[in-house]
C-alpha cells in the first residue's frame, strides 16, 4: 500500500500553541516507523496539481483569496483558526495533489488502497472559502477528478471526523454521482450544512459523550444501507480522528478499535462495489499518542 506524504506539510506554519501543528505529522510517521507499518507501505510524494484541478471544486475568487493572503514572511491568520504561512498554499495544494494521486493509483491498478498522511487537512474548506484549519479542501477535488476518469460514474467520501465535513457537502451536494457520508459531534462547530436533506448527503450527528457503541450503531444504520444503494466505484475517506476520547478539542469518546471497526466496513463495501479501491487522508486528530494509534489502526485495516 503507497502512502503520500511530502515534506512541505512539516512547513505549513500555525501560530504557537495552535492544535494543527507540524508535530502531529512528525509523531505520526515516527510512530508508523516504530511500529514496522512502513516497512509494508511504500511512502511516495506528490507532484503539484492543476489550477483546473483546484477550479473544479472552489471559485477562481477563492484561489485569488489565498494566493493574495500568503504572506512572503511570517504567518498571517485569514479566518480565527485558520492560518497562512509563506509555504501553506503549497503544502494545501501539495495535500489535495496525494489525494488525488492516490485516486490515479488505485483506479489504474497499482494499488489496491492508499492513505495519505498529509496537512493541512481540507474537509471545512468550501467552494468559496478557507475555514477550520483547512485552505483547499482535498478529497473534494480528489472525488470531482476521479468523475473525469473512465468508468468512474459514481464515488462515495465518507468522513468520520469529529466535525462536520461542510466543506465537502458544500462542494459535493449538487453532483448526484458523489454521496458524502458525515458523522459529527452535535452541536458543535462548524454548525452549517448540517441539516441538508438530500439523497446523496448523509449527515450523522452524534451528541457530546457518544462512545463506540452509539457511534457503530449510528453508521450500521444510517451509512451502510446508503452506500450499499449508491454502489460507489471508488471509495474516499476523510479520516479524521479527533473523535478520540483523548483528544482535546472534542467530546466524543472513540477508540483505536471504533476506528479499525469503521475501516473494516468500508473496506468490505469497496470489496463489493469498487474493487476494493479505497483512498483515504488525513484529516482531524490532535492528542499526538491517539491520532498516531489510531491512524495505526486505520492502515492496518486498510492494508
Amino acid at each position: 500500500m503507497h502512502i503520500y506524504t511530502h515534506p512541505e506539510f512539516i512547513h505549513h506554519d500555525v501560530a504557537e500553541g495552535h492544535p494543527e501543528r507540524p508535530d502531529r505529522l512528525r509523531h505520526l510517521l515516527g510512530h508508523l516507523d516504530r511500529e514496522g507499518i512502513l516497512d509494508d507501505c511504500q511512502l511516495r510524494e506528490p507532484g503539484d496539481l492543476s489550477d483546473a484541478q483546484i477550479l473544479a471544486a472552489h471559485t477562481t475568487g477563492h484561489l485569488e483569496f489565498l494566493r493574495r493572503s500568503e504572506p512572503t514572511d511570517g504567518i498571517v491568520p485569514i479566518d480565527p483558526d485558520t492560518w497562512m504561512g509563506p509555504r501553506s498554499l503549497n503544502a494545501a495544494r501539495l495535500a489535495a495533489s496525494a489525494v488525488c494521486s492516490g485516486v490515479d493509483d488505485v483506479l489504474t491498478g497499482t494499488e489496491q488502497r492508499v492513505f495519505c498522511a498529509v496537512r493541512p487537512p481540507g474537509h471545512h474548506a468550501e467552494a468559496n472559502s478557507a475555514m477550520g484549519f483547512c485552505l483547499l479542501n482535498s478529497v473534494a477535488i480528489a472525488a470531482l477528478h476521479a468523475l473525469e476518469q473512465q468508468d468512474i460514474n459514481r464515488v462515495a467520501i465518507v468522513d468520520f471526523d469529529v466535525h462536520h465535513g461542510n466543506g465537502s457537502v458544500d462542494i459535493c451536494k449538487d453532483h448526484p454521482q458523489i454521496m458524502v457520508c458525515s458523522s459529527f459531534q452535535h452541536p458543535y462547530y462548524p454548525n452549517r450544512l448540517d441539516d441538508i436533506e438530500q439523497p446523496n448527503i448523509v449527515n450523522t450527528p452524534l451528541p457530546a459523550g457518544s462512545g463506540g457503541d452509539d457511534f457503530r450503531r449510528a453508521i450500521s444504520t444510517q451509512w451502510l444501507g446508503a452506500l450499499e444503494q449508491h454502489q460507489p466505484d471508488l471509495i474516499l475517506v476523510s479520516a479524521g480522528f479527533d473523535a478520540h476520547q483523548l483528544d482535546p478539542l472534542a467530546a466524543l469518546n472513540l477508540q483505536e478499535q471504533d476506528f479499525q471497526w469503521i475501516t473494516q466496513q468500508i473496506v468490505s463495501i469497496a470489496n463489493q462495489y469498487c474493487q476494493g479501491r479505497v483512498v483515504s487522508t488525513l484529516e482531524g486528530g490532535y492528542d499526538l499518542e491517539a491520532l498516531a494509534r489510531s491512524a495505526q489502526a486505520h492502515i492496518e485495516a486498510l492494508i
